[in-house]
């Protein structure tokens, strides 16, 4: 089976095109398996959050990126949020703004 893969918006987009050389071309890869896998990809290339939120995990020599994405229609993913990794964990705030995404995109299926 083959996976769409859409954006929430311009803006998660555009700061996923903004990160260095090194992490998107990575993240280019990632979405790829994504496709190719959809939410069977697992570690060390993407990892379930729970409730249905997956994390892209791309990196490269300047640092890590992360795309929380989800899965609609069976065969459609979804990159809700996009952001460079600045510490170990997710930042809360950054789960709270993709799963607020994520139900609005369940909602509108």
């Amino acid at each position: 089976m083959s996976y769409a893969v859409e954006y929430f918006n311009q803006r998660v987009f555009d700061e996923i095109e903004s990160w260095p050389v090194g992490v998107l071309a990575h993240y280019a890869r990632l979405v790829d398996l994504l496709m190719e896998f959809g939410p069977d990809l697992r570690m060390p290339h993407s990892r379930a959050l729970g409730a249905g939120l997956f994390e892209l995990r791309p990196r490269g020599r300047d640092g890590a990126g992360r795309a929380l994405c989800c899965f609609f229609s069976g065969a459609c993913a979804v990159v809700l949020y996009a952001f460079l990794k600045k510490t170990p964990a997710i930042p809360k705030r950054d789960l709270t703004i993709a799963r607020r995404r994520m139900k609005e995109v369940v909602r509108d299926e």
